[in-house]
């Protein structure tokens, strides 16, 4: 079953069997985070990429590289370039402490690099911090910028925007955009095979997976009410129906009347949601949310939760965020990931 928008993510282990050209070619940074590097490129500049905002020219080969958002950092330390700053993971960060997620912190150690400045984004992007780094370029393919943001970073580099969606960039597109802008065409190409492959494979592992309807909610164990979802324009879902896995009728149906990544409907139609076969969302995994679902009148006349095919992620961990997927988070975790998801279907 190939992948056509592919997903994201090479863990760290998984890029040091594979064999990426980028990898092999480069090494390692020629300095450490914080200091240029020169990385073979394989395109020529000027670039020119084209996104929601209009267009971007990168004039010569970027050697400080930045980035902003969810991830997008991952695409050039998978192509062997360590950024000089990025984005601080604030969920799902193993401890909680460091910021940085531990298929991150793998390849950074591969690199023999020390991890880059880090931007803290939970008050929105931290423009001066960015700018401290000096970047040539800020890559921020997969983000949910305001043009308003768009224009205060284009002001200190050439920046890679979104290309139709806010936060909707599926993982190839991600990597083809910020791998161009790095002049690493070629090789963003060849990552994205190699991670569909990857995939592919753990994919025909859980056979119990083919055909089936997963739901990717959001519950509030507070406020049963509701049914959180997310729809095909989110990477969480998109990723699966990438792989050519259905949707449930409520997720097509909603995802074409809008382009927004998540939903709320009543739990009074949860009629809606009766052709679901899996049940995903955030909680204690050893908590009482399954059990509270199950004996909520409403939401218990949605089959798959009556009868239990309910898979939890524990919430802010590194398991969960991979549901995210990431150029370097597939090879750390689509095995686990999946097995989660096929047990449940069992």
């Amino acid at each position: 079953m190939r992948v056509s928008r592919l997903l994201a993510s090479a863990a760290a282990i998984a890029l040091c069997t594979l064999p990426l050209a980028a990898c092999s070619a480069t090494g390692g940074p020629e300095e450490d985070a914080g200091g240029a590097q020169s990385v073979p490129r394989s395109a020529e500049f000027p670039v020119t990429i084209e996104h929601a905002f209009g267009t971007t020219t990168i004039p010569e080969a970027p050697e400080r590289v930045a980035s902003v958002a969810w991830a997008n950092h991952e695409v050039p330390l998978a192509l062997g370039i360590v950024p000089v700053g990025m984005s601080k993971a604030t969920w799902g960060d193993d401890g909680g402490i460091d910021g940085v997620l531990p298929w991150v912190e793998g390849r950074l150690t591969e690199l023999d690099a020390e991890t880059p400045v880090l931007f803290d984004e939970t008050d929105g992007i931290d423009f001066e911090a960015v700018a401290d780094t000096n970047p040539d370029v800020i890559l921020a393919a997969y983000s949910g910028l305001s043009e308003e943001d768009y224009d205060t970073l284009s002001k200190i580099a050439p920046v890679v925007a979104y290309p139709e969606t806010p936060w909707g960039t599926s993982v190839s597109d991600m990597i083809r955009l910020d791998a161009t802008a790095l002049g690493l065409e070629a090789e963003g190409e060849q990552l994205v095979a190699e991670l569909e492959d990857t995939v592919d494979a753990s994919l025909a592992a859980h056979p119990t997976l083919a055909d089936q309807k997963i739901l990717f909610a959001f519950m509030n164990p507070s406020d049963l009410s509701k049914i959180g979802f997310y729809t095909v324009h989110d990477t969480r879902p998109g990723f699966l129906a990438g792989l050519g896995l259905p949707q449930p009728e409520v997720v097509e149906t909603e995802s074409a009347r809008t382009e927004e990544f998540y939903l709320e409907l009543s739990s009074d139609v949860a009629d809606r949601f009766a052709d679901v076969d899996v049940f995903v969302t955030y909680g204690d995994p050893d908590g009482e949310l399954a059990a509270q679902l199950q004996a909520d009148p409403l939401l218990a006349q949605i089959p798959a939760i009556a009868e239990g095919r309910i898979a939890i992620l524990e919430d802010s961990t590194p398991l969960a965020a991979s549901a995210n997927p990431s150029p370097l988070s597939i090879g750390w975790g689509i095995d686990e990931y999946f097995g989660v998801l096929a047990a449940a279907a069992e």
